[in-house]
């Protein structure tokens, strides 16, 4: 079977199912036209069939009490069979069907007059059949009429299908008929163990930029390209339903039984390459998730559920395929209520607070600035920190308003260290996607006037990372905190993407060494070049550097000896709330009072 002819077969198999399927809208339509042909042809009988390899279903009826039957018992299979209309004008007198027997026994049909239900590619599901339990006559022209009446109920249900149950670009049954099949099995109490794996095929962003690069037809070609040549390369069958998900993502409905798992389809899409029209190729990137299932005892939204959170499961491991596991679900789910969790605390002012670690002089132990840390007292699983939530919300709203609770809480704190004599920076952790936001700048601008006190005493810390180098308005933005005063310093460098020439990029002030690479100092020759090498290149590039976790006296003499000129760590202090750390600061300033270092670090 080609590529073109699966694609169709498969979408008329979904079809089919889905005309079997109860629904409510529609087949109230339906008995409109059942009455209709009634009342028009003056017969007191007529129904809408629909037929399979099995059997018969009765989708709408006037006077006609059959609700389904098997396909070899039901007269319509003649007409779908034949494709052409059916007229019986006296059962009992007819040689070939006086001993049927839905004419010797119920319904007792005597007449019976029925057309198909043809589709534009000439495929039959049913019939429009008009009845009754005595003889009559049937003329050309009402064989005529009760075709028009078909007709009208063939447009109907191709709208219907079109509006509801198929992918506009690939013609492929979607996701709404997927979840409809599925359901079907249910109500037909299927017992069969199947699988549903989703077919992960192109990353969509991706797609979607090269429509805009290229324009919208090739991408649709490109979709469609894929529903027609992945079904094949499976070598599906005509029972392994095939659907289109979402773009660039598919479904497929099939049974234990065949060698189809997601790993295997992961394997055997592998290296899948798909031309396009204007003479392009693009190579697809497949990852899979299945879940397996018994219609009868799952709920169709569950399993898709499930497949989905495999599969989203196999993106975020990044890893090719995965199967649905119940402890990876489990965890999501509690991550999904941790969420929600936040954004009420969040909302509430409950749960969440501050905590701050001191920044020092390495040369004189002086406190030259702080580092805000946000800790979640979480009523369920305790202390949490930003490690455990932040993850789950970067790309989310629940981000920026959980940075303006921070910049609040701080701002606050600042206030009444302002009041105590204690004017020192402090610096809160931020996203690339916090100064990248229009009017960021503008309203913690206004924040920290609306508090009567001057930029530089809130720092701005970023993490490293490459995005940020690469993103023009997160760099705007970045700038634009720089010119209002505002500090800027980069976090956890030394680790990940630690390329030096992005550095000129960013409008830094501070550079904050990794801890990772600071703890090994002390026991690590090629740590201690490393960081001798780095810090001295940093000073010539005129930035102040921070050591991060400094633990001992050792290391800070090392770091000193280097040239680097603050650290921040246990050895000094650990992380402390506002009042340990009021007290701590009282303390360290007033031991140092005679030094002059500047407060705004």
């Amino acid at each position: 079977m080609s590529d073109h002819a699966y694609a169709v077969k498969s979408a008329e198999t979904a079809t089919l199912q889905a005309l079997i399927s109860p629904e409510q809208t529609r087949d109230e339509v339906l008995a409109k036209f059942v009455l209709l042909a009634s009342q028009v042809l003056d017969i007191p009988g007529s129904f809408i069939s629909v037929v399979d390899e099995k059997c018969q279903y009765i989708k709408a009826s006037r006077n006609f009490e059959l609700a389904s039957s098997s396909r070899e018992d039901a007269i319509c299979r003649h007409v779908v069979d034949k494709d052409e209309p059916l007229i019986i004008c006296d059962t009992l007198t007819d040689p070939f069907f006086q001993h049927h027997p839905f004419a010797i026994g119920e319904p007792y049909i005597r007449f019976y007059a029925g057309v198909p239900l043809k589709n534009a590619q000439g495929l039959v599901y049913g019939t429009l059949c008009v009845t009754d339990t005595k003889p009559h006559t049937f003329d050309s022209e009402k064989v005529k009429t009760l075709s028009l009446l078909s007709n009208l109920v063939m447009s109907f249900l191709n709208a219907w299908q079109v509006a509801g149950y198929q992918d506009v670009i690939s013609g492929l049954p979607n996701r709404s008929c997927l979840l409809r099949d599925m359901q079907q099995l249910a109500t037909m109490g299927d017992v069969t163990p199947r699988r549903l794996v989703l077919i992960d095929c192109i990353d969509i962003a991706r797609a979607y930029e090269l429509s805009r690069l290229i324009g919208l037809a090739p991408v649709e070609g490109l979709l469609r390209e894929m529903a027609s040549v992945i079904p094949p390369r499976l070598s599906l069958r005509e029972d392994d339903l095939f659907y289109a998900f979402a773009p660039g993502r598919f479904a497929l409905l099939t049974t234990l039984e065949r060698d189809l798992d997601a790993g295997r389809i992961a394997a055997q899409l592998e290296g899948e390459r798909i031309r396009l029209e204007n003479g392009m190729s693009i190579d697809l990137t497949i990852t899979t998730g299945e879940s397996a299932f018994v219609a009868r005892g799952d709920d169709a939204a569950e399993v898709v559920r499930q497949a989905v959170s495999a599969l989203h499961e196999a993106i975020k491991l990044d890893v090719s395929t995965m199967a649905f596991d119940d402890a990876f679900d489990q965890r999501r789910t509690a991550d999904f209520m941790l969420i929600n969790d936040l954004v009420e605390a969040i909302a509430q002012n409950t749960g969440l607070y501050v905590v701050y670690q001191p920044k020092v002089c390495i040369r004189t132990g002086l406190a030259v600035g702080l580092e805000a840390l946000i800790r979640w007292h979480h009523p369920v699983f305790g202390e949490l920190g930003p490690a455990r939530f932040i993850p789950l919300i970067e790309q989310t709203s629940v981000l920026t308003d959980l940075t303006h609770w921070l910049i609040d809480a701080v701002i606050t704190q600042l206030q009444a260290w302002q009041q105590a004599g204690i004017a020192l920076t402090v610096s809160v952790n931020l996203s690339g996607r916090d100064f990248a936001r229009p009017h960021f700048v503008e309203t913690l601008e206004q924040k920290m006037r609306h508090a009567n006190l001057p930029p530089a005493l809130l720092g701005i810390e970023c993490l490293e990372t490459e995005r940020i180098s690469e993103d023009a308005d997160a760099i705007q933005g970045l700038e634009k905190l720089k010119r209002n005063g505002f500090s800027i310093a980069l976090d956890d460098f030394g680790t990940g993407y630690s390329n030096i020439g992005y550095l000129r990029r960013l409008p830094l002030d501070i550079i904050k060494l990794d801890q990772s690479l600071i703890m090994q100092l002390s026991q690590d020759t090629a740590s201690r070049v490393i960081a001798r090498s780095i810090i001295r290149m940093l000073k010539e590039l005129n930035y102040t550097v921070l050591a991060e976790g400094v633990e001992c006296a050792d290391v800070a003499q090392d770091l000193q000896a280097y040239g680097c000129d603050q650290a921040q760590g246990y050895y000094y202090s650990r992380p402390l709330t506002p009042a340990p750390m009021t007290a701590w600061l009282q303390e360290n300033l007033g031991q140092y009072a005679q030094h002059a270092e500047p407060r705004l670090g």
